[in-house]
């Protein structure tokens, strides 16, 4: 039987994450939440989910090893991030003074600001609710998904990527900012595919049957 693995390093996400994932998995594949470096290092797809403040993730991450071991799982089986689990993929966050990345994924992650507005109108922050997502290239994950399809967000910070040929997909909420990023084994998103109804649940399943 495959195993899909959710990190559990005390910061995720983790059940809604491991439900809707349980809810399109064939039944010849297991969800397990797992803080095993053993089962994750075997598991066939890992799931790196994650919320709250980066400094206290990346505190967790590092102390737990989880960097160590998300280095390792990209190096040949398929790994999602999700939301704060994205972010700490870059090199650099600009929150509480500044933190470092796991560094998978060259670019920062920055903060919306306090004066955010659209169209002469200020705008809220967190960027909370249901925004369209641009792709950005053909990924196997937007397989069935139509193009500025709407996805559920909730984030103070958003990501900017060095490179757009890492970028899957954009959103926009006062500006346009990376919301989906891509490489290889490795597909991140800032949104919470496990919130965002049937296109979230076709995504989740894409990650189930993606072979890069």
């Amino acid at each position: 039987m495959k195993t899909v693995a959710v990190i559990d390093y005390g910061m995720g996400n983790l059940h809604s994450a491991a439900k809707a994932l349980e809810h399109v998995a064939p039944d010849s594949m297991r969800v397990e939440v797992t803080a095993s470096p053993d089962v994750i290092l075997e598991a066939d797809r890992v799931v790196l989910p994650g919320v709250g403040a980066i400094r206290d993730c990346m505190a967790e991450i590092r102390r737990q090893g989880v960097d160590k071991l998300v280095q390792q799982v990209v190096q040949n089986r398929p790994l999602l991030g999700i939301c704060v689990g994205m972010q700490v993929l870059l090199e650099h966050s600009e929150e509480n003074g500044g933190v470092e990345g796991i560094g998978l994924i060259p670019g920062n992650v920055k903060f919306f600001g306090r004066d955010l507005q659209e169209n002469g109108e200020k705008l809220k922050v967190p960027h909370m609710g249901w925004s369209q997502v641009s792709q950005a290239q053909d990924h196997p994950l937007w397989s069935g998904i139509a193009d500025d399809s709407r996805f559920y967000f909730v984030h103070s910070y958003y990501v900017t990527a060095d490179n757009t040929g890492d970028v899957a997909g954009h959103c926009h909420y006062g500006q346009t900012f990376d919301a989906v990023l891509a490489r290889d084994n490795l597909f991140a998103v800032q949104f919470h595919p496990e919130k965002s109804a049937d296109d979230g649940l076709s995504l989740l399943g894409n990650f189930l049957r993606w072979n890069p």
